[in-house]
């Protein structure tokens, strides 16, 4: 799901868990380094899938089929983590009609949490051996650390985003290598086109590529949609 360049902090889709999972960001990721330091297992097997897209590129489509595909061939159930949270009281008909469509696709067993910006916490509740986790979008999770407090940002001059968006940062890249079962990430690429007029904006686009360089570093598959056709960008198609 695409968020509207760059909109102000928003929530996830539709909401059937809470949000307040686990523990309080980042203690989650010291329990799993402690856990290592004393030398007991990590988790154990672990598939991460970076999915990346334009807007209307159909990259949510293609993350939801491989989440299906992997559920039909496994049986393992999926776990659907929206980043833009539904909110009743919200009058940006634009986003709840966005919502309302994500939701219509998804098969009704799926699980769905909504975290609009916890994620690593979200994931580590989550994540099972057996399981597949999919999460919609990582542009929005950006945006809802960057506006976070709903401070105003300049137009000219440095950007300095709210201290969570470092530590969320830093405990979601710690986390994934950690996760057990398949975990699909859904993000935006929109660098392709010029650099934008205002600091935020700028701050916004850079830290999104900055974001997604990460996630690909750390992905076992990295696919890229065009006009709904996935190029593989890196690693082989799922073996299940």
């Amino acid at each position: 799901m695409e968020p509207k360049a760059p909109p102000h902090a928003a929530g996830t889709g539709p909401a059937d868990t809470p949000s307040d999972v686990a523990l309080p960001a980042g203690e989650a990721a010291i329990a799993v380094a402690t856990q290592a330091a004393v030398g007991l297992p990590r988790p154990g097997p672990r598939e991460l899938t970076l999915v990346l897209g334009g807007a209307r590129s159909g990259k949510s489509h293609y993350a939801e089929q491989l989440a299906t595909d992997h559920a039909v061939a496994t049986g393992g159930p999926v776990t659907y983590i929206a980043t833009a949270r539904e909110d009743p009281d919200d009058t940006d008909e634009e986003m709840q009609l966005r919502i309302a469509l994500h939701r219509a696709r998804r098969p009704a067993d799926w699980n769905l949490v909504e975290e609009p910006l916890h994620l690593a916490d979200a994931l580590y509740a989550h994540a099972r051996r057996d399981g597949c986790i999919l999460v919609d979008c990582m542009t929005v999770w950006l945006n809802n650390l960057i506006f976070l407090d709903k401070r105003p940002y300049p137009e000219h001059g440095v950007i300095t985003p709210p201290p969570a968006f470092t530590e969320e940062m830093d405990a979601l890249l710690a986390a994934l290598p950690t996760l057990p079962g398949h975990v699909i990430l859904v993000s935006n690429e929109i660098g392709f086109g010029v650099v934008p007029m205002g600091a935020i904006t700028r701050f916004y686009v850079d830290e999104l590529g900055r974001l997604n360089q990460k996630l690909a570093a750390a992905a076992d598959r990295v696919r890229l949609l065009v006009a709904g056709l996935p190029v593989a960008i890196k690693g082989p198609d799922p073996a299940w």
